[in-house]
């Protein structure tokens, strides 16, 4: 009967011991499958095209992406504000959007709306998701035409964390864009240069037809000549601007 109490007792310290064991493991398992959730969601996000800027509760950013930061042109963007970060960037007129219910203030087009202000806007008000574009300077000075996407990060309990942006670069879209409009317009201004050359030659033509005169024939034979010599220079320098506005396109999207 004595020794029945120290038995009980030992029984009673190996299973604690046991169950510190397993706590243990567990415990070293869960942090192991943290650590590793860690390090997959680091390498996405360090492979992104876009980038990916997150703001705190507090306004600050708590991560960027390496294309963030390479867009946006900061070498660590950790600790800074929106102010700080887009400096006064506003939103394009029209392309400004709300998805989802929202109660929060939103550009209608009829005044200018800073970049920071929209994402203040859902971080404070707990906005929807905002679909914005801008034009951005970088700390260099390099223009560029970009598309944020703005969006609340909720807590399992619905309070906010904060805010994630989505950033793409829109400069080579813009730039192409452009392009097209510019060689829009020149083949419509050289469609009319056609169309003008070719009424001018039809109206010699016509007089040639009708001439009596050697000098007027001769003379209509000469502007003939010569319209068709200036029109054929007008083609030429169209067709030769052609590839070398692709080859500077092409060198434009290498850099």
């Amino acid at each position: 009967m004595d020794t029945l109490p120290l038995h009980l007792y030992n029984t009673v310290i190996q299973q604690l011991k046991q169950q510190k064991h397993e706590l243990q493991v567990q415990t070293k398992a869960e942090q192991q499958r943290a650590l590793i959730s860690d390090n997959f969601s680091q390498t996405v996000l360090s492979n992104l095209s876009c980038g990916v800027l997150v703001f705190g509760s507090n306004g600050l950013v708590k991560t960027a992406n390496p294309a963030a930061k390479a867009i946006l042109g900061f070498a660590s963007a950790t600790g800074m504000g929106a102010d700080d970060i887009f400096r006064g960037a506003l939103v394009n007129s029209g392309h400004s959007t709300l998805t989802g219910d929202s109660e929060g203030s939103i550009s209608n087009g009829s005044e200018p709306v800073c970049l920071a202000d929209e994402i203040r806007s859902v971080l404070q008000e707990h906005s929807k998701r905002r679909q914005v574009e801008a034009e951005y300077e970088t700390p260099a000075g390099e223009k560029r035409s970009i598309a944020v996407t703005i969006s609340a990060i909720p807590s399992p309990d619905q309070s906010l964390l904060g805010v994630a942006c989505l950033i793409n670069d829109l400069s080579e879209l813009e730039r192409i864009r452009r392009h097209q409009e510019l060689q829009g317009e020149i083949s419509a201004e050289m469609a009319l240069q056609l169309r003008t050359s070719l009424a001018t030659i039809s109206g010699y033509a016509q007089q040639l037809a009708n001439s009596r005169d050697p000098e007027m024939t001769m003379q209509l034979a000469s502007d003939i000549a010569h319209e068709a010599s200036q029109l054929n220079r007008s083609i030429g320098g169209f067709l030769t601007a052609q590839p070398a506005a692709h080859a500077a396109s092409a060198g434009s999207s290498l850099d």
